[in-house]
């Protein structure tokens, strides 16, 4: 048997065993990486597996190319809503927040160890970010959900810290050899890794969406592979240029993910399963890199290290700057908490190794037991934490059954999946008295382990998973159809929304809270025709009402057939005042 057999033997073995003990890790207790960590070292030379593993720049790169996908794949799933509603405190953190947080843990570190200044602060620096792998494993499994933008602050703080922490890490270690004096050097350096790193994200990014949007590929499997070639140069043109690849990577995905693209679902979850391989890898061969015996030795040391971070420095960082962000005293709580350590700074700590940094040997395995101490303690309490502090918010259900429709070219219209909530407008109610607007139809129902076929007469129950095929536009107006009962938030202008003629002036206000003076059920076509009676409608007539307008858009047969919704806002945000009827012939509007 060849070496390369036993290693593609041995490689299966890992990677199969570490998928079967991910299953188990929540009812354990654990976070995944901890478990990927322990069967790296159970692999390794002090362990049952008795592999003899030392190559420190293989570690460092298998660790950042793993990395790089993780973040990747989790810019492709960040809504830039999202992220453009969180990015100044997120950006606070992970600036600001690394380098206090890396200056109590370097000063605190100092001082139990009994280690030089300038180490203490090495230490510090390579654990004072937060670990975008471990922050969205468990973000975005099922074993904590938190609000959108308690969520957002933590996933983009997490995928956008790495730059400083790259920074102070080797600039610290470059002082301690005497390669680099502090100064303005050390902000250009800065400067250097986080405008590089974006710019070349935001090219990349933008490039990418034009490529595979354009290059019309045969195979539909190629197009996960173009996709994941994008990111890969997102991260090397910007490291060779001097800036961040894992911002870049990061800012690239984002670009992606929030642009319409062909076979996007393929994508994704090509994207979720390489994501998953790079974790199992990287966490394994960190684990094959450490030497428990060695870690044993720091265990004192290394607990009050922890302590240090877990309880003061990393607290102080976030009660200190984002209390202009405004948010409760639990959140900051909570964020303070998750303040996870991984795989970041395990990588982070063989740039000393690499570098040759005397004492280098004593802080890798400090950061090691920092890092299992962090992913145990902080990893494996959130979820209790989340509860107690009331800041978690109920696990989304997964659909029984999903529709899927793969396309290699883009196609007018978008295909949404609806859960049906006991307080939603739509419990209870038939599918034809939905109220839906034009261009929207329900495919398909899903009911515990049942598909059904909707029809009319089909009533839709709380727990129902609906699926829409809608034309763009309209996904505002069927949100508040599947949205909660009560009275709805006031609707935001547009130029015209499509509804059918049959929608009656009471599913007008029960959906969409815009309430017209008239029998509830008065349909809308016939309140128009009614309006320019005895003389026959046309296609850009239109009845002006309190508020709102509505356009014909389309007629069959002297009926009307579809309406424009149109809503009318005044300067000062109120509803303007009726202007009557508009018989004047025109396009109606898109």
């Amino acid at each position: 048997m060849f070496v390369v057999d036993k290693l593609i033997l041995l490689a299966g073995i890992l990677v199969l065993v570490a998928i079967v003990s991910s299953k188990f890790s929540s009812r354990m207790g654990l976070p995944v990486l901890v478990l990927f960590l322990g069967l790296g070292m159970l692999a390794g030379e002090e362990g049952i597996g008795r592999i003899a593993f030392e190559d420190y720049p293989l570690a460092h790169g298998v660790g950042t190319l793993a990395l790089a996908v993780i973040l990747f794949d989790g810019g492709l799933r960040t809504p830039l809503s999202s992220f453009r509603r969180v990015l100044g405190p997120a950006m606070v953190l992970a600036t600001a927040g690394v380098v206090v947080t890396a200056a109590i843990t370097g000063l605190a570190a100092a001082l139990i160890l009994g280690i030089p200044l300038l180490h203490g602060l090495l230490l510090g620096s390579i654990v004072g970010s937060t670990d975008a792998a471990v922050v969205f494993s468990l973000l975005r499994g099922r074993s904590v959900n938190l609000d959108e933008r308690l969520s957002a602050t933590l996933e983009v703080e997490s995928a956008s810290n790495d730059p400083m922490a790259v920074f102070l890490t080797i600039g610290v270690a470059q002082i301690i050899l005497g390669d680099l004096e502090p100064g303005l050097a050390i902000l250009g350096f800065l400067a250097m890794q986080a405008g590089v790193g974006a710019l070349a994200g935001i090219a990349v990014g933008r490039l990418s969406v034009f490529l595979i949007n354009r290059i019309n590929l045969d195979a539909a499997g190629l197009y996960p592979i173009l996709t994941a070639g994008c990111g890969l140069l997102a991260y090397g043109l910007a490291a060779s240029l001097g800036g961040s690849g894992f911002l870049s990577v990061y800012i690239a995905g984002i670009a992606l993910g929030n642009a319409e693209i062909v076979f996007q679902r393929g994508i994704l979850r090509f994207m979720d399963g390489m994501a998953w391989l790079g974790q199992i890898v990287m966490f394994i061969v960190l684990g094959l890199l450490s030497t428990p015996s060695h870690i044993l030795r720091v265990t004192g040391g290394g607990l009050l290290v922890s302590a240090a971070l877990i309880f003061l420095a990393r607290p102080v960082a976030v009660f200190l700057l984002l209390a202009p962000f405004r948010y409760a005293f639990k959140e900051l709580l909570l964020i303070s908490w998750v303040g996870l350590k991984g795989s970041v700074p395990i990588v982070l700590a063989s740039y000393p190794l690499m570098m040759g940094v005397p004492g280098s040997v004593l802080l890798f395995n400090v950061v090691f037991f920092v890092v299992l101490v962090s992913a145990m303690t902080q990893g494996g309490t959130l979820p209790r934490l989340s509860r107690w502090l009331g800041l978690a918010r109920p696990l989304e259900p997964e659909p029984p059954m999903t529709l899927e429709v793969t396309s290699l070219r883009h196609v007018d219209g978008d295909i949404v999946e609806y859960r049906v909530t006991p307080d939603s407008r739509a419990a209870n109610k038939l599918v034809r008295d939905l109220g839906l607007p034009e261009g929207v139809v329900v495919s398909m129902i899903a009911r515990q382990q049942r598909i059904l076929p909707p029809r009319g007469s089909t009533q839709v129950l709380p727990g129902d998973y609906v699926f829409l095929v809608m034309r763009p536009g309209v996904r505002p107006l069927v949100d508040r159809v599947f949205g909660p009962q009560g009275p709805p938030e006031e609707m935001e202008p547009r130029i015209e929304f499509p509804l059918a003629a049959e929608t009656t002036v009471g599913e007008l206000e029960d959906y969409y809270g815009v309430r017209i003076d008239s029998p509830p059920e008065t349909t809308l076509g016939a309140l128009v025709e009614q309006s320019i009676a005895p003389r026959p409608v046309s296609v850009g007539s239109s009845l002006a009402l309190e508020g709102v307008v509505l356009h014909v858009r389309e007629v069959a047969e002297g009926k009307v057939v579809q309406i424009g919704l149109e809503i009318l806002m005044s300067e000062g945000g109120s509803a303007d005042e009726p202007a009557g009827l508009d018989e004047s012939p025109g396009e109606p509007a898109a």
